[in-house]
Parts: C-alpha cells; sequence; structure tokens
C-alpha cells in the first residue's frame, strides 16, 4: 500500500533483500531503494537454510526485525522483487512466498503498511530464529 501522502510503496525486508545481504541477481534493483530505518512485525521467524521465512501473527509474542525501504516509483520493481522471491500473483497458492501489505512499526513509533513477502511453504523441518533477526 502507499502511503497516502506522498504515493510511495513501501517495502519491510527481513532476510536477503537487507543492506549487505544482496545477492547479484537482484543488487541493481536493491541499490535503487531508500532505507527508511529499521521496523518489526508481529510473528515467527524460521530459518530456511540460506534465507529465512516469515510468518506473519499479529498476536504472536515473537517479534520479526528487519528493514522498511521506500521503493523506487518504477513499473519493474514488484515484478521483478516477485520473481526474486517465488511470489506468482496469478498463484499465490503455489507459490513458495505470498506478497502481502502489513503494518510494520518502525523504531521511531511510527507504522507503515509495507509490501512483505510471507512465507508459504512447509515449516516442518525449519527451526525458529528466537531473536526475530536474520543473521546469516
Amino acid at each position: 500500500m502507499s502511503d497516502t501522502q506522498s504515493g510511495t510503496e513501501y517495502l519491510f525486508a527481513y532476510g536477503t533483500l537487507q543492506p549487505g545481504r544482496t545477492p547479484e541477481e537482484v543488487a541493481d534493483l536493491v541499490r535503487r531503494f531508500e532505507s527508511v530505518g529499521k521496523g518489526t512485525v508481529g510473528g515467527t521467524l524460521y530459518d530456511l537454510g540460506s534465507y529465512p521465512g516469515a510468518v506473519l501473527d499479529d498476536t504472536s509474542p515473537h517479534r520479526i526485525s528487519g528493514t522498511v525501504f521506500s521503493l523506487p516509483a518504477s513499473d519493474d520493481v514488484l515484478s521483478r522483487l516477485d520473481h526474486y522471491e517465488g511470489f506468482d500473483p496469478q498463484a499465490p497458492k503455489a507459490s513458495l512466498f505470498i506478497r502481502r501489505l502489513h503494518p510494520v512499526k518502525l523504531d521511531g513509533g511510527v507504522t507503515l503498511r509495507c509490501w512483505i513477502y510471507e512465507y508459504n511453504g512447509a515449516l516442518d523441518r525449519a527451526r525458529i530464529i528466537e531473536s526475530g533477526e536474520f543473521c546469516k
């Protein structure tokens, strides 16, 4: 969702899209993002090996930490992110991650509605990341 005053769209990144962790395949895109600050959402973060997966739950005692970015105004930003994250808007139930809008609380107390990629796969072998921060 957009910030109603500026028309800006935001992304909450909690894994490989965070600064210093971006893979080469999307590095050119992520360099165009502008950091708004650190933030958290309610839910559980899982270790899926080389990347994490978030399962959102506002009632959870767990918090997931990440970075909020403002996205550049470009027609291909979300489609490129969707491709990277394995999200097919035409088949969300079959997607590895689902892109959804969710409120994110910034460290300063402001809440922004941000795009978040929520994990949509099996969690039977995944370990919970108790700290809520992806550190690989």
